[in-house]
């Protein structure tokens, strides 16, 4: 049953108006609208949320990507200073914050580390403040992609799923852009909306494709040109964390979660978390085009083992025995092989001349991380 929130009202008038909107536009709208859009509104991260990431299971996730940039800081960029550490859609600052505690262990990496946190959110961006309010002589916050200094190593863990997604679907009549419009009732449907789109690609691609296949796109152009403007700049190392899929496939992935329950994407516009599976065929295709060098994708439970997690877990489980089920429990969570394990895939991007970085072979980074707790 629909829900008829500000947003949506917002957005069938829009359509009455200017006619059928495409789907990524729609994404965009429920996410980032000036005054009813989700990441604006809602509180998005944790139990009262909708959205948890590995960051907000484990503190060991985020202390092993600590360890990973203080190995890529040392061993792959040759240790400059100053380094900036980035990181897209930082949510509520939890993986920074483990980030930066494990970072000290590595020696003199803290002290040349400059935070930047790209954020569109402004109650984000005060949740953020909050958390890391230890580090706040080191950070810095922008909404746009590149707009800081290299050396750099940027991290996206749980961003690209909520980055616009283009779609175009098979209909009796043949492929068409993917959109919403209005039924009968004046109720957001989802429809077959414009012809001018590439037929003959998709033929070729899905001969025999019934009515009803969508096809889907993110259109990372923005995200690679970005990249290859930092790295024409100074060296940049890149990693990605998401749910998604490695080979070329069709199927409509676009979900909404409200209050940790999925619904259709057109019940709630505003009020619930709109995410779509990255297509890492497409991701990695995009960033080799645009200049960059990759490692993997591999599996989270791949690359987070050859960082030593389970070897982490013991250790702090040992110095927090009162929380060793949870510590256990979470990282299990993590590793799950029908579950995070598998489902979410790690991708890395490099500037041209860079060595390999760790985690996407038989190398192990197995440096000591502090006990916090």
């Amino acid at each position: 049953m629909r829900r008829d929130t500000p947003l949506s009202r917002r957005i069938k008038e829009s359509i009455r108006r200017d006619g059928p909107m495409t789907v990524q536009t729609y994404m965009s709208r429920c996410l980032w609208d000036v005054d009813y859009g989700y990441y604006r509104t809602q509180p998005v991260f944790g139990a009262a949320g909708d959205f948890i990431t590995a960051a907000d299971i484990s503190q060991v996730f985020g202390e092993l990507i600590g360890v990973w940039a203080g190995v890529v800081w040392q061993g792959v960029l040759g240790a400059p200073n100053p380094v900036t550490l980035v990181e897209y859609g930082p949510g509520r600052g939890t993986m920074m914050r483990d980030v930066l505690r494990a970072a000290r262990i590595v020696p003199g990496f803290a002290n040349v580390a400059r935070v930047h946190l790209v954020e569109g959110s402004d109650a984000l961006t005060e949740i953020q403040a909050a958390t890391l309010a230890d580090f706040s002589s080191v950070l810095s916050w922008g909404r746009e992609l590149d707009e800081f200094n290299p050396p750099a190593i940027i991290f996206a863990n749980e961003f690209l799923d909520a980055w616009p997604v283009a779609q175009w679907v098979k209909t009796e009549a043949g492929w068409h852009i993917r959109g919403v419009t209005l039924d009968k009732s004046g109720e957001l449907q989802f429809a077959g909306i414009d012809k001018n789109c590439p037929h003959e690609a998709f033929e070729a691609l899905l001969p025999n494709a019934p009515p009803g296949t969508v096809i889907e796109s993110q259109r990372l152009d923005q995200l690679a040109e970005a990249l290859k403007a930092l790295a024409e700049r100074g060296p940049v190392a890149f990693l990605m964390i998401d749910y998604g899929h490695t080979t070329p496939a069709a199927g409509d992935t676009l979900q909404a979660v409200r209050g940790h329950a999925y619904e259709s994407p057109l019940t709630s516009p505003g009020e619930a978390d709109l995410t779509v599976h990255v297509n890492f065929y497409d991701l990695a295709s995009t960033l080799h085009r645009a200049g960059l060098v990759l490692d993997g994708p591999v599996t989270q439970a791949e690359f987070l083992g050859s960082l030593g997690i389970v070897e982490r877990a013991s250790r702090l489980m040992s110095a927090n025995p009162a929380r060793a089920i949870e510590i256990e429990t979470g990282v299990a969570r993590l590793l799950a092989p029908n579950g995070m394990g598998s489902r979410f895939k790690v991708l890395a991007a490099r500037s041209p001349g860079l060595p390999s970085l760790p985690g996407f072979s038989a190398s192990r980074v197995t440096s000591e991380t502090p006990g916090s707790t």
